[in-house]
């Protein structure tokens, strides 16, 4: 009933969909490839919304200290607490929903992919992808584990190894490339669910047989989105280490994003200095040396 009631209102979503992997699969010819490049495509789609809503998460990371600041200030009153938070968001221009609506914009088409799969089960059951369906499975038992087959036959069944690439990429995604925490207590809430998320979306994925051309998407979409996040991180956050989940985001750590150019340079000790002030200040020193030299 809930799958029925989810599909008619997905209808329309489920079917641009449909008909996007069937344009992509009449040159590509292989229905795998043609949902990882869907997967890159719609990223590619959503670039602005995810790169909003970074910018958003960043934006109120920079002022949680200030947050907790006024909560502890204003713990016994609720209202004063509430008129000074509703200030501090007017005054650095922050807007604690704009992180979220991004993600229920695509949600929908994260779990649409699921219908078009069971609405072409019979193309899928006849394609493959990489080692599903390779010489491994065909023309014998393919090996399960208590009911789930280790390789596919196809994209239309389950595929144990791809479930836990993708529940691995969760966990990439979660510990190593989500935005950094700004105090000890995220990062350990960020640590445990690198293990918990995956985790349960593996048991998920093997119990529920989930087709592999689902997860296959799922997990090239993961894939590409953990690419993006790691480029906004080092182009908005640049942390201190090629992957820093657990760099602490302050006003004092990392200079302000500036609403011009996007962000300011950080420098390599993490301290908030840009980049181009020490050079400035040292060639403008010189300069002046110079030209009363000169004199």
């Amino acid at each position: 009933m809930h799958l029925l009631l989810a599909a008619s209102w997905l209808d329309p979503i489920v079917n641009v969909l449909s008909s996007a992997v069937m344009l992509i699969n009449k040159p590509i010819n292989n229905l795998g490839w043609s949902l990882v490049i869907l997967a890159a495509l719609i990223r590619v789609f959503f670039w602005p919304l995810n790169t909003a809503q970074f910018k958003a998460f960043l934006g109120m990371q920079k002022i949680a200290p200030q947050l907790k600041a006024l909560q502890a200030k204003y713990k016994d009153d609720k209202q004063r607490l509430q008129q000074e938070t509703m200030a501090l968001y007017k005054v650095h221009r922050v807007n604690p929903f704009a992180g979220c609506w991004p993600m229920l914009v695509q949600y929908p088409v994260i779990i649409s992919v699921y219908y078009v799969v069971m609405n072409h089960k019979t193309l899928f059951a006849n394609q493959s992808w990489l080692w599903i369906g390779s010489a491994i499975t065909q023309g014998t038992a393919a090996p399960a584990i208590l009911g789930a087959p280790i390789f596919a036959a196809s994209l239309a069944l389950p595929d144990l190894v791809l479930i836990l690439l993708y529940a691995f990429s969760m966990y990439l995604s979660v510990r190593y490339v989500s935005m950094p925490a700004t105090d000890p207590q995220q990062a350990q809430t960020q640590r445990m669910m690198a293990v918990i998320s995956p985790v349960l979306l593996g048991f998920m994925g093997w119990k529920y047989h989930w087709p592999s051309a689902m997860v296959l998407y799922w997990f090239s979409y993961n894939a590409f989105t953990m690419g993006q996040q790691f480029y906004l991180l080092r182009r908005y956050h640049q942390p201190l280490a090629l992957i820093d989940s657990e760099h602490v985001i302050t006003q004092e750590s990392q200079a302000a994003v500036s609403p011009k150019d996007g962000a300011a340079k950080a420098s390599p000790s993490g301290n908030g200095v840009a980049k181009s002030g020490p050079a400035k200040s040292a060639r403008g020193t010189r300069s002046k040396r110079k030209n009363k030299r000169g004199a």
